[in-house]
C-alpha cells in the first residue's frame, strides 16, 4: 500500500545506483491506492518481488514480514521497501529484524508508516504509531539518510543504509504508541483488546465504513 506522498518520498530518495541491476523486495506490496513499484522498475532492477499476506495487484508471493528471512534467506536484497505496513504488525520487533536481516550490507531500506493522530484503520489490524524519534532509536544500528514527516497526514518516512559491519541492537526496551491501549507500550497484551479505547476505535471505524458505503 502507498499514498502519493509515499511515492514522492521514494522518487526523491532513491537514485539510479541504488536500484539499477539490484534485487528489490517490497513488503506489504498489495496495491490498494498506489504503489512505488512503477517508479522503481523504471530504474531497471534485476529483480523486483512484491510480498503481502494476500493475493492481489502488486503481489508476487504470499509471505508475512515476520517470515522474510525464513522465506528468502538473510542478506538477499539490495533494496527493501515497506510502505504503510509496520503499523499493522503486532510483533513489530520481529518485523523490523526481518527487514534489516534480508537487506544486504550496504543496502537500502525505505519505510513509510503512520504516526500519532492518524485514525485507526484495520488491515486486518492496526496496532502501532511511529514517530521520528522512534525511528532514530529503532535504526540506531544503521545509517539514517533521510527522515521526514508525511506533509499531509500523520506519518513518518525514513531511508536507511545498512552498514557493512552491521550488528543488530536490542530493541526490547523501546515502546511505541499502541492503538489498542491508547498509550505507549512495549507490547500488546490480550487484556488491551478489552479496553474502552480499543472498543471505541473499532466502533468509530465501523461507523465510518457504513457512512462511506451509503454515499458511494
Amino acid at each position: 500500500m502507498c499514498n502519493a506522498n509515499c511515492v514522492i518520498f521514494g522518487v526523491k530518495n532513491l537514485n539510479d545506483p541504488e536500484v539499477r541491476g539490484k534485487k528489490v523486495i517490497e513488503v506489504g506490496a498489495l496495491d490498494l491506492n498506489g504503489s512505488l513499484r512503477p517508479v522503481v522498475q523504471k530504474l531497471n532492477p534485476v529483480e523486483y518481488i512484491g510480498v503481502d499476506i494476500e493475493r492481489g495487484p502488486g503481489v508476487d508471493r504470499i509471505c508475512r514480514v515476520e517470515d522474510l528471512v525464513k522465506e528468502f534467506g538473510p542478506e538477499s536484497f539490495d533494496l527493501v521497501i515497506s510502505n504503510e505496513l509496520l503499523e499493522h504488525v503486532k510483533d513489530w520487533r520481529t518485523a523490523i529484524a526481518n527487514i534489516k536481516n534480508i537487506c544486504r550490507p550496504g543496502g537500502i531500506i525505505l519505510i513509510t508508516t503512520r504516526s500519532g493522530g492518524f485514525p485507526y484503520h484495520a488491515y486486518p489490524h492496526d496496532y502501532w504509531r511511529y514517530e521520528p524519534e522512534d525511528m532514530k532509536k529503532i535504526f540506531a544500528d544503521c545509517e539514517i539518510i533521510a527522515l521526514e514527516r508525511d506533509p499531509e497526514a500523520p506519518g513518518v518516512f525514513v531511508k536507511i543504509r545498512k552498514p557493512d559491519n552491521f550488528v543488530a541492537d536490542n530493541l526490547d526496551d523501546i515502546g511505541l504508541y499502541s492503538m489498542v491501549s491508547g498509550r505507549r507500550k512495549k507490547t500488546v497484551e490480550p487484556k488491551d483488546f478489552y479496553r474502552l479505547h480499543y472498543r471505541k476505535a473499532i466502533i468509530k471505524e465501523k461507523l465510518k465504513n457504513i457512512l462511506k458505503s451509503l454515499f458511494e
